[in-house]
């Protein structure tokens, strides 16, 4: 199996796909699996390319983190489920919701916009840096938009325990994921997803701004959007709670 996972919860209930932000693994969910569990049978998962997941050599494409996923789905005998994605790990839901909407239930999908911001050339650099110089020359930098300074003030833990996850993702990995966020493109087909979904920005969220996610939902017919305030990017950390409560209501 391509991708590492964790699943927690009773066996026959209804499953939740859990995908995490660009450099980092399924631990970033662990507020939130440990709410489900209970309710869902949660499957928390690395992307390609990250964690214990297989690293084959890019550059990927959403197609590629997408089909990963479908596997995954396949090897657990996972007809439908409900899927929750932050950062990247949103982007590939849209990509899921636009290509294999018949697996999926209900989409929410944090932070994830239908277009790279900057340009696809600021996204080639980003993974020619990091492999020449490895995910330490980005870690830093990824915690400073991730974080208000407050939060971070208050969480060094927590904070530095999100860096050790940039830190240790396979450098090759994280370059790959970077270049098929710098080719993404997904808003031709926004019009067309037809499943439940919830899009949540954050309000100072410097990474992929709240503008960007409401143009997504604005986009999708049906969609609900919500603001998280006092947030930077990675909002299910910055307020857990908050955020376990708008997963619950909406995914089925």
């Amino acid at each position: 199996m391509a991708l590492n996972y964790l699943a927690t919860g009773p066996s026959n209930a209804p499953v939740v796909l859990l995908g995490s932000a660009l450099g980092t693994t399924h631990l970033l969910w662990q507020a939130q699996v440990d709410a489900l569990a209970g309710r869902f049978r949660v499957v928390a998962f690395d992307h390609l390319g990250h964690g214990g997941s297989e690293t084959p050599p890019g550059p990927y494409k959403m197609a590629d983190l997408g089909g990963a996923i479908l596997e995954l789905m396949d090897h657990l005998g996972v007809q439908q489920a409900s899927y929750a994605g932050i950062s990247i790990g949103g982007m590939v839901g849209l990509w899921l919701a636009q290509n294999a909407p018949e697996r999926f239930k209900a989409f929410a999908l944090l932070c994830a916009p239908a277009v790279a911001g900057g340009s696809p050339q600021m996204w080639t650099e980003r993974a020619e840096l990091v492999r020449t110089k490895g995910t330490e020359a980005v870690a830093d930098a990824a915690i400073g938009r991730w974080f208000l300074p407050d939060f971070a003030k208050a969480s060094p833990g927590l904070v530095a325990a999100v860096r050790h996850q940039v830190v240790n993702t396979p450098d090759e990995g994280y370059a790959a994921c970077c270049e098929a966020i710098g080719a993404m493109d997904l808003r031709d087909g926004l019009a067309s997803i037809d499943v439940p979904t919830l899009l949540i920005a954050a309000d100072q969220d410097e990474s992929v701004p709240a503008d960007a996610v409401r143009a997504v939902a604005d986009a999708i017919p049906g969609s609900q959007f919500e603001l998280i305030e006092n947030s930077a990017h990675l909002i299910n950390l910055a307020h857990p709670e908050h955020l376990t409560t708008l997963l619950a209501h909406h995914l089925r």
